[in-house]
């Protein structure tokens, strides 16, 4: 069952055509690594994705739902969730990051205490909830960025090189959990190099070239 279809998506950029993308169809539940060279446009196609980019022309259907891009439609915003490769963080503490998103919500105060307690222990953060966040480290921030995505249970969540710049086991750390979002029954595009998340088992490759994409 398609859960996402996007046709005749076009982007250009300083008079370049950056994307020129036929149709993308995602199923609900599969989980995809977009690759491609760097400046080939896998942020971009994320950003417009996640409504905050817009294309300069395209159309697009979510769950049999036919949507716009200008202006991207709040019901799809609740949607999706995307993930920056440098995601920012409160200084607050590592609780408010997580609850953030459903105090945004309006989730009810118990419902929310017990999908913030499942999170953090996902993304095996229970441990640090007294460290300032601007003193986690690079692999501990990714885990925090990951346990904010996945409490939304977003239907489709985009992440932008999320193992990029982490040490060896912090890339284990990062991909055992991205492993798992799949499970949850959201739709995952990962855009990265990494052979590791490439390679994992069920992942689906888009290559994007020349402004297009070929599934393997």
């Amino acid at each position: 069952m398609s859960l996402l279809t996007v046709r005749a998506l076009v982007r250009s950029l300083a008079q370049r055509r950056l994307l020129a993308i036929d149709e993308l169809s995602l199923s609900a539940g599969e989980s995809c690594v977009l690759t491609g060279e760097n400046g080939s446009g896998k942020s971009t196609l994320l950003r417009i994705l996640a409504g905050i980019d817009a294309p300069d022309g395209g159309t697009g259907c979510f769950d049999g739902r036919p949507f716009g891009w200008h202006p991207y439609p709040d019901w799809l915003r609740k949607q999706v969730t995307y993930v920056h490769q440098q995601p920012y963080l409160f200084h607050s503490s590592v609780i408010d990051n997580v609850t953030y998103g459903l105090r945004a919500r309006g989730v009810p105060r118990a419902e929310r205490e017990r999908r913030v307690d499942e999170a953090l222990s996902w993304a095996r953060l229970c441990h640090l909830l007294a460290t300032p966040p601007a003193r986690l480290s690079g692999g501990e921030k990714q885990r925090l960025a990951l346990a904010r995505a996945w409490v939304l249970r977003p239907r489709l969540l985009l992440l932008d090189e999320p193992t990029a710049s982490l040490d060896a086991d912090s890339r284990r750390q990062t991909i055992e959990l991205l492993r798992t979002f799949g499970n949850a029954g959201t739709t995952a595009i990962i855009a990265c190099h990494d052979r590791d998340v490439i390679e994992l088992p069920a992942m689906r490759r888009l290559d994007l070239v020349d402004g297009r994409i070929s599934s393997d």
